[in-house]
Order: C-alpha cells, then structure tokens, then sequence
C-alpha cells in the first residue's frame, strides 16, 4: 500500500511566524513516517513559498528526520496542480494562513487540507465577525466595541462610556495574543490602540472579565465532539504571547475543576461555537466562568490552534483519551473525509 503524500504548510506572512515553526515541528515530529510521505513546504515572513530542502533548514534539528525533500510541491489556483500531495496539513497561525486566504487557494487546487475551510477560517480569524454568529445563535459572549484602525482615537469617549477600566485592546483579525494589551486608564488605552492598529484595520476593545480562563478542544466534520475542558492558571497579568509560548508562568490544569454541569454546559458550547462559524476539523474554544454569577461566556474560536509541545488542543485530547499522533491521524482522515465528500457537490450544470 502507498504512503499517504502530506505536505505540512508553516511559516507565513503573520505576526505568528514562529509560533507556527513551533507547531509543525510537534506535527513533523510525531507523523509516522511507515504511513505518510511527509514534505515540509515553508513560507518566509515576505509571503515566499521555499522547496522543501531550504524548508526543512527553518526546522528544528529533532524535527528534519526522514522528510521527503527531493521533490518541490507547487500549490496552485488550478484544479489538480497539486499532484505532489494528497493532503495539505496548514499549521498555519494568523493572517494568510487561519484567515481563509490560504484555504481559498487549496478550494481552487482541489486538494484536501486538514482544518476549517474558507467560511469557518475567516469567520473565526475575525473576532467581530466570530461574535456576531455566536450572538446569533443565542450563545453568550463577552461585550465588545469594534473600532475601525482610523477612527481610533475618536472612539475613546465612546469606551469610556461603556466600559470601566481595565480593558483589553486586541487586532480583531490575529491570534496567540499578539498585538493584545490590557489598559488601566486612558493614556494606556490610547497606546493599546496604537499597538493594535500596528497589526489589523479593525480593533476590538472588551471589559475585563473577572473570573477563570477555561478552553476546550473541538474535532470532527459534521458531528464534532467535544473533549474534557482544561483551565488556565495566568502567572502574568494575562494570557500573553509569552506566557503561552516562551515561558513556564502559567498552569493548564487538565481536566478543569468544573462541576458535571458546568463541564456539560462549556462542552455543549463548545460544540455550538463550532458549528455556528461552519467549522471542520479542528478548533479550540476559548471561555471565561464569570467570578460572582457563575456564567460561562464564550470568548473566542480558534480554527488553527497552536500545536507546540504546551500548547492546550492536544493536551486536551490526550487528556480525552486521544494520544498526540493519533490525533493527526484523525485530523488527516476528516481531511480525506471532507474532501471525498465535496466529490458529490455538482460545479456546473453541465455533467
């Protein structure tokens, strides 16, 4: 029986460049090379797509073993132009990568990839966007005002009127806490805003909610399952592009100390928000459990959570019942699954 080509896509024209290096080295590490022709496909920070021999170098050394680099992968708009692979895995974190660009080009190559598609990628990059469907389907969130990058300034008075102090600025359109900043009074918010304008042309300010940071993790197509919740115990004033990547501070508690209900009503939701933006795949749903009324308010998705040796999604799962490598197993197969699907969808109205 052949090997299985999967071409594992990192790198990218984000401010979660390295993060996603980090990523597909875990990915890299653990896909079985008695089952898969794994080719390692790079994308620099300036948008270039590298062979896989210049990829594998941007790798940690652990990471390079047994990769397929003799033979570049060309990812093209044309059906089929992607013959050099049978799957495409993006562990792709932030724009141009979660944000459904890249998913648009692999739709056009008619490639299966692992992850959400163009709808879901988007929907859930954009944080505005993300909180509208959720609101729509009677889902409860945080409050928020998203603020155009120009009008920034103008809308000082507007959240101060909203909201009290301490609020924390994001780029509506980013992950892994970049770009993020939590704001005490008005000068701080002001500069919070500048830092967030650097990355996205859509902001988005939030109180500051009191109470525990609970995530869970999402996997599955058209029935997604939920696993156990786990909890994050902040070391720093938040959950930052620090704490979650370069340093030991905080503390995944797996599985959260919930009551049966709540880990119910934080799964149920979890699941909810999935579907709500159309996700497949994968996805690691954010919440908060609200210090004084007990309410789980859902924060954020993530379509393309991180997958770094401390990274909350696979220890959730393993934490399930779900080991690290055979979750990308499974993630390969809901790619395949996916893909075969589309097989019945009709394109024209011809044949």
């Amino acid at each position: 029986m052949s090997k299985i080509r999967i071409a594992v896509l990192f790198g990218g024209r984000s401010g979660e460049h390295d993060v996603s290096i980090r990523s597909a080295a875990s990915v890299l590490r653990v896909l079985d090379r008695e089952k898969y022709e794994v080719i390692p496909i790079a994308i620099t920070r300036e948008g270039r797509w590298l062979n896989p021999a210049d990829s594998s170098r941007l790798l940690p050394e652990d990471a390079q073993g047994s990769l397929s680099t003799e033979k570049a992968v060309v990812v093209s708009g044309e059906p089929g132009s992607t013959s050099g692979a049978d799957v495409i895995f993006p562990v792709l974190h932030g724009t141009f990568g979660e944000d459904g660009t890249v998913q648009g080009l692999l739709e056009l190559a008619d490639v299966a990839y692992v992850g959400a598609g163009v709808l879901a990628s988007a929907a859930g990059m954009d944080k505005d966007v993300m909180k509208r469907l959720f609101r729509e389907r009677g889902l409860a969130t945080v409050d928020y005002i998203a603020i155009p990058r120009g009008w920034r300034a103008a809308a000082i008075p507007e959240i101060e009127q909203r909201f009290a102090y301490p609020v924390f600025v994001k780029p509506a359109n980013l992950g892994s806490s970049v770009g993020i900043s939590k704001a005490g009074d008005r000068e701080a918010l002001r500069k919070a805003l500048d830092f967030a304008a650097e990355f996205d042309r859509k902001l988005i300010v939030e109180p500051a909610v009191e109470g525990r940071e609970i995530e869970c993790s999402v996997l599955g197509n058209d029935d997604p399952q939920a696993s156990v919740p786990g909890e994050v115990t902040l070391g720093a004033d938040f959950y930052s592009y620090e704490a979650k990547y370069l340093d030991d501070t905080s503390e995944l508690q797996i599985p959260a100390p919930l009551t049966e209900a709540q880990t119910g009503e934080v799964q149920r939701m979890a699941v909810e928000a999935f579907q709500a933006v159309e996700c497949s795949g994968l996805a690691r749903v954010d919440f908060f459990l609200e210090d004084g009324t007990g309410r789980v308010l859902l924060n954020e998705i993530n379509t393309m959570p991180g997958f770094t040796s401390i990274s909350m999604y696979p220890k959730l799962w393993e934490a399930s019942g779900l080991g690290y490598a055979e979750l990308v197993d499974r993630l390969v197969e809901l790619a395949l699954e996916r893909h075969n699907e589309k097989l019945h969808t009709r394109f024209s109205r011809d044949g």
